[in-house]
């Protein structure tokens, strides 16, 4: 028995929206994006045979997993944890998953550091302090330096905190509030002891 001889690559005719239409000894054979036509080296006259086929395979799962972390950036910015996570419950294979979310990353779409300044400075404005903040962003899959800088950039948390007692009154239940949403004891400490002097 002998091996077929591999089909020839006869068209390739682009479609809208990044697609080409895939064309095997003159017959329709498959729409595919044209960043994985690329990858695989489809050309016009040459064959596809079992390495480039093998090629294609690769970037169509790399193709399919940019597609589907891109479509979880939509609403809002994600970290590279959460939309690994993502990848994997889709079953995406490992290899492909690493090099969308790196893609991902050098296009600027992701990026940790600034989805940790963002997050941290939502949560200062919501009346939270530097420790309740730092365990936030840890459960959101921030690296340790993202996280620190982010939580550097903030207005200073003593400044927020007598902001927000000047607010609400110096009174226990305000300081059991900012010590419940994660100021610091030596901060929520030495407000009190401000509020007994007056």
């Amino acid at each position: 028995m002998t091996a077929s001889r591999p089909r020839t690559v006869t068209a390739l005719r682009e479609r809208r929206r990044g697609l080409v239409a895939v064309e095997l000894d003159g017959e329709p054979w498959r729409v595919v994006p044209a960043d994985a036509v690329v990858r695989a080296g489809l050309a016009v006259g040459r064959p596809l045979d079992r390495e480039r086929a093998r090629r294609l395979a690769q970037a169509l799962r790399r193709a399919h997993a940019v597609a589907r972390a891109t479509r979880a950036l939509g609403p809002r910015d994600r970290t590279r944890r959460d939309l690994e996570q993502r990848l994997t419950r889709a079953g995406v294979p490992p290899a492909a998953r690493e090099e969308a979310l790196t893609s991902l990353e050098e296009a600027g779409l992701v990026d940790d550091a600034r989805v940790a300044r963002s997050r941290a400075e939502t949560l200062a404005r919501r009346g939270f302090g530097d420790a309740a903040i730092r365990s936030d962003l840890a459960r959101q899959g921030v690296a340790g330096d993202a996280a620190r800088e982010a939580v550097a950039g903030l207005e200073p948390e003593q400044e927020r905190a007598r902001r927000l007692v000047a607010s609400t009154g110096a009174d226990a239940r305000a300081l059991r509030r900012l010590a419940a949403r994660g100021f610091d004891p030596e901060t929520v400490r030495e407000l009190a002891s401000f509020a007994d002097t007056e």
